[in-house]
């Protein structure tokens, strides 16, 4: 692997929900986002999960039904794909896209986050474990496997919202050599987001790395999918020496839709998993009935 740079910037978006009256309106809201956090010197850009979705208003004959939505945001995927592609390349940034649903040959919808490259390359993160909504309601699928991103920033995992929630997941990626965890995530109430935030800032004390979440914001009533977002944005790492006491390198205000920056340095994590006044990823082994970790592929986006 080529050695990946100590520092960088992160921007983790706070991304409303809009009705767009047309492609031409998505493509611009978009490139205008990139472009803002690209030009604050932004590396990585991390969009929430299911903030697709505002996708679905494109066909007004299905936006107010769940399973139209989810087939026309899916049918929409691998031109909304083209465009994270050429803006990655564009301005010279990783993007983790807003997942959406796939519709697979196997019938069967899963929830997708694809991680693009400046270089052309892309990677696809299933969601692994569904929430009550998406089990009784959505009928989407679990993926299989979670994957590690070799990239040039580094180490770079995804745990989608409801799996930031479960430990192994997260060390599984630990153990393979993730440095960043990145969670993008949309919660319908408070309760919701701090359930995610909790487990974002625990897998980046756990995993002593860093972990980002990314969530939807704001009202879209027209929509049974994504009606209300709740949530900030925030970029954590282990409360520990050169950390932030709290572990909260920078959080946002709750329900504006923003950018919020951090910086990332991985020098400073493979300090504290050396030599930390704690090492938990080290010590995770000593816990009475350690559980064997899920499998994980790695994918080179180099």
């Amino acid at each position: 692997m080529v050695a990946a740079k100590d520092r960088w910037r992160v921007a983790a978006a706070q991304y409303p929900i809009d009705q767009l009256a047309d492609w031409a309106a998505y493509e611009a809201k978009l490139a205008r986002w990139v472009e803002e956090a690209a030009g604050a010197g932004a590396a990585l850009l991390v969009f929430p999960e299911y903030g697709a979705m505002e996708l679905a208003s494109l066909d007004p004959a299905t936006m107010g039904d769940l399973q139209g939505s989810i087939a026309t945001v899916s049918a929409l995927l691998p031109r909304v794909d083209a465009l994270h592609m050429a803006l990655a390349a564009r301005f010279g940034v990783h993007i983790l896209a807003a997942s959406a649903p796939r519709c697979d040959g196997d019938g069967k919808v899963r929830n997708a986050a694809r991680l693009f490259a400046p270089g052309g390359k892309v990677g696809v993160q299933d969601k692994l474990v569904m929430t009550r909504f998406e089990r009784e309601q959505w009928m989407i699928a679990g993926g299989q496997c979670l994957t590690l991103f070799e990239t040039a920033l580094g180490r770079i995992a995804v745990l989608i919202c409801y799996d930031s929630e479960f430990p192994l997941l997260a060390r599984a990626a630990v153990e393979a050599g993730a440095e960043v965890l990145l969670v993008p995530s949309c919660t319908d109430s408070l309760h919701g987001y701090w359930r995610v935030r909790i487990g974002a800032q625990a897998r980046a004390l756990e995993g002593q790395c860093f972990a980002v979440q990314s969530p939807t914001v704001g009202e879209a009533l027209w929509s049974p999918a994504v009606d209300i977002n709740r949530g900030a944005a925030g970029i954590y790492g282990p409360p520990d020496r050169g950390m932030p006491e709290d572990g909260v390198i920078a959080v946002g205000m709750e329900g504006i839709g923003q950018w919020v920056y951090g910086e990332i340095d991985l020098a400073s994590i493979a300090d504290l998993r050396a030599d930390g006044g704690v090492l938990n990823r080290r010590d995770w082994a000593d816990q009475p009935g350690a559980a064997p970790l899920p499998r994980l592929d790695t994918v080179s986006l180099l």
